[in-house]
C-alpha cells in the first residue's frame, strides 16, 4: 500500500467546530499535541480526510497544515522533540 505519514496541524475558532476536528482526526491518526495529530494515509484516505474537513471548517476563520513527510515506509523524519520521544506512528491492522 502506497501510504505516506502526514503531521497535521489545525487552528480552529470555534469550540465546537475545534471538537469536530479532533473527533474526526482521531479516527485517521494517533494524536501528539492538543491540535496535533501524525497520520499514515493512502490517497483514498487522504481524499476523504480533506473532503471532510473542509464540510467542517470555516475558510475564513480557521486554518489547516497537512506536512507530507514522505512514504511511509521509508520516512525518516528529523524531528527535535523536547520531553517524550517523537516515535512515527507504525502501520496496524484496524478490525472493524
Amino acid at each position: 500500500m502506497d501510504e505516506h505519514l502526514y503531521v497535521i496541524t489545525y487552528d480552529i475558532s470555534d469550540t465546537k467546530r475545534w471538537r469536530a476536528v479532533f473527533k474526526l482526526m482521531k479516527g485517521y491518526g494517533e494524536w501528539l499535541q492538543l491540535s496535533v495529530f501524525q497520520c499514515r494515509l493512502n490517497r483514498k484516505r487522504h481524499a476523504e480526510l480533506l473532503a471532510t474537513l473542509d464540510e467542517i471548517i470555516h475558510h475564513k476563520d480557521d486554518h489547516i497544515l497537512m506536512l507530507d513527510l514522505g512514504r511511509a515506509e521509508n520516512v525518516n523524519p528529523r524531528v527535535v522533540s523536547l520531553g517524550k520521544a517523537f516515535q512515527p506512528v507504525d502501520r496496524q491492522v484496524v478490525i472493524v
